[in-house]
């Protein structure tokens, strides 16, 4: 039960990559691939209004944002 039991880099080695699993797994229903969506597109315009917000607010800043004490 030393080092040499194990794999490289403590991986198992299961399925290769080209075999299918039998089971389809999880299988979303329209309306929540639709709400899924929804959120996606919540976020993803949460996060632009972030980065606006960032920018506008470092150019009223001026340089002097980076002109502070130590």
């Amino acid at each position: 039960m030393g080092r040499a039991d194990r794999p490289a880099g403590g991986v198992s080695i299961g399925i290769a990559m080209s075999e299918k699993p039998d089971d389809e797994g999880i299988v979303l229903t329209e309306a929540q691939k639709r709400a899924r969506r929804s959120r996606s597109i919540a976020i993803a315009l949460a996060l632009a209004a972030l980065v606006v917000l960032f920018y506008v607010m470092t150019l009223v800043k001026g340089p002097g944002v980076l002109i502070r004490p130590i």
